[in-house]
């Protein structure tokens, strides 16, 4: 892609592919285990793909190669953690989530039917995780 060519707004499964080094298959597995989640084409239900999620694929990809973690490690500590924790949130002060510790973050934002609840929550790796059964990662001594 040249340098000053205009980036889409969406990008397809292959483009993706092709941008992170990674199998159509792979990407496909991350989505069905929860890790990503790309907003889909209304009348064609193709997967589109933003900016956020290549850059999700890419850090998920990174942990996984490079720093020893399994898909199902990155799932535990999605369901035990809370977004600011996992996430570099410059906003976290300003957001409910952090104010309310006592919940997790998809329990502490209104839901859509609030209409406070932005679209990124349901993109979330932690709330696209949040039925899973959380515990405690150590045993006390």
């Amino acid at each position: 892609m040249a340098a000053n060519a205009k980036r889409a707004e969406f990008c397809l499964i292959n483009d993706v592919s092709r941008e992170v080094g990674l199998s159509q298959k792979r990407i496909r597995e991350y989505e069905k285990e929860g890790l990503i989640k790309p907003d889909r084409e209304p009348k064609t239900n193709n997967r589109r793909y933003t900016q956020t999620d290549i850059d999700q694929i890419r850090r998920i990809n990174d942990l996984i190669h490079n720093h020893g973690f399994t898909v199902a490690g990155l799932k535990y500590i999605l369901k035990n953690a809370s977004c600011w924790t996992i996430f570099d949130c410059s906003e976290k002060e300003a957001c409910p989530c952090y104010r309310n510790t006592d919940a997790p973050c998809y329990e502490a934002v209104p839901g859509a039917d609030g209409g406070t609840r932005s679209k990124a929550c349901f993109s979330c790796p932690i709330y696209l995780n949040r039925n899973g059964k959380a515990t405690a990662l150590l045993n006390k001594p």
